[in-house]
């Protein structure tokens, strides 16, 4: 990834971070809001101009606003149709204006005291005490009424888009039962010692990764994975915290501190997403800043120009000048666009793709080349034996020698040879085992010389060059005489080459596999997922220059995202523009490199994490337009005299509100669409 997209925020960007909507579930003691001048909201500037809480109501205030709207309602209605006069009718219509707006008044003037004057809150009192001044009562409590309404929408709105970040926060575990001393004992995950014995009942979350001793039952990863299938694990596999125990009691040892834990990384990732903002977050919460301030002066001079210059009635030119005010609250922009980012975030999370920032959701949706690792990524990491040849004896037998010979040996290939024979091995039965480095390995079995490896240990062995083969190959000679050879294959997984296909028809141009493996058999593996270009028999530094040639060569307002998995692929992930990691059975070093992590292994969640970020911005810039355009009209109309105090609340309240409404559409992408 680049640098000026990740890593390395200038020093404005540093203080433009949760402008509003900020994408983390929990509250920072900062404030979640933008400017809030509400009594019950933080007072932190982030560069927003909206004094709406965002979100950061609790249920008990949201409450309150809406028994504040109804009296408010009922007291306006009887003001309205009440015969009083004068001064007396100035009262009546005074009451259900404090009623609805007294915090918007005392947060304009706190805003006012502390040197934060150009917020919605100024606006809109300014605009409500001009409509009273010049005898527009009902207008003048309209402008803070709509305005509690449109922000007790935007506060429900909010909070069902954090409900489902929130609900992802609910894979924290709240504690662990640890063995000490012959009891178990319930303690904080953060307590347990890597290397402890921790049990886990069913119903429970586990609360950290480490390895089954005893015990078998079935996982739920759906909150980490996206994956509704359970999993079954047993004595010796892996688990991962953060899945619920369904079935069976799990004694696991653990493998890690809870800070290392797949649960805590999560949860740290998802944190720090919103403090990575998308350069359209940035560049609105600048705009938010000189706007407010702009639009002031432009109501000064509606004002105060036409009188002066045409000899208009000023009492016409005022009103239409409080129009500008109302008709100008950025709220729909300032809101709304962060929020959609926010909930495209957790959209993502919960289809199993963590991605660590809104803006990396602007990079993929910019995404033209797409470089694959092969091993882990496109295959499964598992080799298998597909085909045995045998030459001057029975199949069985060339297997049951190589199993016998490759029995010392941890290598994936001869795991593989075993795992083909299935029988038992007799370990007296082997003899003088020594591998030969860059070649095979070597043995005795029942007093035969037995030779596994490649063509050149065939040379040594046999004299003569072995026949050439597609694929990984291992050769054997038996007492000096070729035997024949095992292919052994890394299956492709079942998703791939759907994967490639929906990459291409999302608009991605180029597909490449880099790997290590052998030409033959990268070649093969790329024929069958349909990727365009392979480059194989590559080292760590190999691929880093790969990627960088396609970075020089790219088209400009284009990303080269690369997919890995590996500990040896942390330096890709970084160098690319998006670094994508297989995060449940990936690296932690990759994971850590990565900017995009899919939870599950799949490749099909790469499709499906480009969709979400095309459909994510397109949102945001739907609703940058659609305020944009909406408030320019009714300006020009209000400027004009054909728009009333109506119209401008709508054009505040009622395009937030729709805006805030189209932003949640980005939490409703999933796998099937």
């Amino acid at each position: 990834m680049n640098d000026e997209h990740i890593h390395h925020h200038d020093h404005e960007e540093e203080h433009e971070k949760q402008a509003c909507g900020c994408g983390h579930a929990h509250h920072h003691e900062h404030g979640d809001g933008c400017c809030s001048g509400h009594a019950h909201h933080h007072e932190h500037d982030d560069g927003c101009s909206c004094g709406h809480s965002h979100g950061g109501s609790t249920p008990g205030e949201r409450r309150e606003m809406l028994v504040r709207i109804v009296v408010g309602v009922m007291l306006l209605a009887a003001a309205w149709l009440s015969p009083l006069t004068g001064i007396w009718r100035l009262l009546a219509f005074l009451i259900p204006y404090l009623v609805v707006g007294y915090d918007t008044i005392l947060s304009a003037l706190r805003g006012i005291c502390s040197g934060h004057v150009f917020d919605e809150n100024f606006l809109m009192t300014v605009a409500s005490l001009g409509a009273l001044c010049i005898g527009d009562y009902p207008e003048a409590v309209a402008v803070l009424l709509f305005n509690l309404v449109g922000e007790l929408f935007e506060d429900t709105a909010v909070q069902r888009s954090r409900g489902a970040i929130e609900g992802l926060m609910n894979i924290r575990p709240d504690h662990a039962n640890v063995e000490r001393d012959g009891a178990v004992t319930a303690v904080k995950p953060e307590e347990v010692r890597p290397g402890e014995t921790i049990v886990v009942r069913p119903g429970e979350r586990v609360p950290l990764d480490g390895m089954v001793l005893s015990g078998a039952s079935t996982l739920d990863t759906a909150s980490l994975t996206g994956e509704a299938a359970p999993r079954a694990v047993q004595e010796g596999d892996s688990v991962i915290s953060g899945c619920v125990n369904l079935t069976g009691v799990l004694r696991v040892r653990t493998t890690g501190e809870y800070a290392q834990s797949t649960v805590a990384r999560i949860l740290a990732l998802v944190e720090e997403a919103g403090e990575r903002k998308a350069r359209t977050e940035s560049l609105i919460t600048r705009f938010a800043r000189w706007y407010t301030p702009l639009v002031c002066a432009l109501a000064l001079l509606v004002c105060m120009v036409p009188p002066l210059v045409t000899g208009a009635a000023f009492s016409v030119w005022l009103r239409r000048a409080l129009l500008f005010l109302v008709i100008s609250c950025p709220c729909a922009l300032v809101l709304s666009v962060p929020l959609t980012f926010f909930a495209g975030i957790g959209c993502a999370s919960k289809n199993g793709i963590l991605i660590k920032g809104s803006n990396l959701m602007e990079m993929l949706c910019k995404c033209d080349t797409v470089v694959f690792d092969k091993t882990g990524t496109l295959t499964s990491g598992v080799f298998s034996v597909s085909e045995i040849n045998a030459e001057g004896m029975e199949r069985e037998e060339l297997l049951y020698l190589a199993a016998h010979a490759e029995s010392w040996s941890m290598h994936p290939i001869a795991q593989a040879v075993r795992t083909a024979y299935g029988g038992k091995i007799c370990e007296d039965a082997v003899q003088d085992v020594h591998e030969e480095a860059g070649l095979g390995v070597v043995a005795q079995v029942y007093g035969r010389r037995v030779a596994l490896g490649n063509e050149r240990l065939m040379k040594r062995e046999t004299g003569a060059a072995a026949p050439g083969t597609e694929g990984t190959c291992v050769h054997a000679a038996v007492d000096g005489r070729y035997a024949g050879y095992i292919l052994v294959e890394d299956r492709l997984k079942d998703s791939a080459a759907q994967s490639i296909q929906e990459l291409r028809a999302q608009g991605v141009r180029r597909t490449v596999m880099l790997t290590g493996d052998h030409r033959a058999a990268a070649e093969r593996a790329a024929r069958q997922a349909g990727v365009d270009e392979v480059r194989a028999e590559l080292l760590p530094q190999d691929k880093v220059a790969c990627v960088e040639e396609m970075l020089a060569q790219k088209k400009e307002n284009t990303a080269v995202i690369f997919v890995g998995d590996g500990v040896n692929d942390a330096p890709v992930l970084a160098r690319s523009d998006v670094g994508v990691a297989m995060g449940a059975l990936g690296s932690d070093a990759a994971v850590e490199a990565a900017d995009v992590v899919l939870m599950d292994d799949n490749p099909a969640r790469l499709p499906l994490a480009i969709r979400i970020a095309r459909r994510t911005c397109a949102i945001a810039w739907q609703n940058i337009v659609f305020a944009l355009g909406v408030k320019v009209l009714i300006m020009a109309l209000g400027a004009l005299g054909l728009a009333g105090m109506w119209a401008a609340v709508f054009a505040d309240v009622g395009v937030s509100v729709i805006a805030v409404a189209n932003a949640t559409r980005a939490m409703r992408i999933r796998q099937d669409k």
